[in-house]
C-alpha cells in the first residue's frame, strides 16, 4: 500500500517492515534502490520531473518525515508510522551481518562512521571522478550501499548507476552519517517522542530555517492536490 504526497508515492511501512524488504533485496543480489522521501525531498520534486521519476520509481520508499504521518491522518490514509533513513541505517547495521559501503560526507566524517559500523569500505563525497568512486565500489562489493551526499543528488547519482555498481541495495541516507560519526549529535529519544526533532536540529543549526519553508510548502501541494482528487 502506497500514500501519495503531491504526486510522489511513499510506502505504507514500518521499520520492521522495511528492514524485512531489506532482507530479500539482499537475498535476491539484484540492484535495488531505497529512497527517504521527506517534506524536502518531495516540494524540490515538484520542479524536478528527475527526482520524482526516480522517487516514484525506487523499489522502496520510506516515509522519512513525521509531518507526512500527520498529514496522512487528515487525508484518511494513514502511514503506520515515520521511517526516517537513520533509523533504517542503523537498524540495518545493528547486527553486522551485511558487507557495506559508505559514500558521502569529509573525509575525517565517513572514516569515523565506517569504523562504527564496522564498514567494509568508505569514500567521501568530494569526488569529481565518478568511475574512480565506482571502481572502489565494486571491488568491495558490498550487500549495501549507503550514500550521504545529499537529498537530490545521491539519488540521481544511485538511479544513474544503479546497474553498473550492481549493490543489491542503494540507499541515499542525507546527513546521517555526519550523526553516525559523532560529528553532530541527534536529538535526545524524548524530544524525538515529542516529533519535535525538526525543532531541535534548527535551534542547534539555526542557518537551516531555510529548509523550513519546505514544510509549509509541503502540506500546500498535499492538500491542494488532495482537493483536486476528491472533486474527481
Amino acid at each position: 500500500m502506497t500514500v501519495d504526497f503531491a504526486g510522489i508515492k511513499v510506502d505504507n511501512v514500518t521499520l520492521a517492515k522495511a528492514i524485512k524488504k531489506l532482507e530479500e533485496f539482499v537475498a535476491a543480489g539484484t540492484p535495488h534502490l531505497i529512497v527517504t522521501p521527506n517534506p524536502e525531498m518531495i516540494v524540490g520534486s515538484q520542479d524536478d520531473a528527475m527526482l520524482k521519476q526516480i522517487l516514484n520509481n525506487a523499489d522502496l520508499r520510506l516515509p522519512d518525515g513525521i509531518s507526512m504521518v500527520v498529514v496522512s491522518r487528515i487525508l484518511g490514509k494513514p502511514l503506520k508510522e515515520r521511517v526516517s533513513g537513520i533509523d533504517f541505517l542503523l537498524e540495518a547495521t545493528k547486527d553486522k551481518k551485511y558487507k557495506i559501503f559508505l559514500l558521502g560526507s569529509a573525509e575525517d566524517v565517513v572514516k569515523k562512521a565506517a569504523e562504527k559500523l564496522g564498514a567494509a569500505g568508505y569514500h567521501h563525497g568530494y569526488f569529481k571522478e565518478d568511475q574512480a568512486v565506482i571502481s572502489e565500489i565494486k571491488k568491495v562489493r558490498p550487500d549495501i550501499l549507503f550514500a550521504g551526499l545529499g537529498g537530490g543528488r545521491q539519488e540521481k547519482w544511485l538511479a544513474k548507476y544503479l546497474k553498473e555498481l550492481n549493490v543489491p541495495v542503494c540507499m541515499g541516507v542525507g546527513g546521517s552519517l555526519d550523526v553516525v560519526s559523532g560529528i553532530k549529535k541527534r536529538a535526545p529519544v524524548w524530544i524525538q517522542k515529542l516529533y519535535i526533532e525538526w525543532l531541535y536540529r534548527l535551534i542547534m543549526e539555526p542557518w537551516r530555517w531555510k529548509r523550513q519553508l519546505a514544510l509549509p510548502k509541503f502540506l500546500w501541494y498535499s492538500f491542494t492536490r488532495w482537493k483536486r482528487r476528491s472533486k474527481i
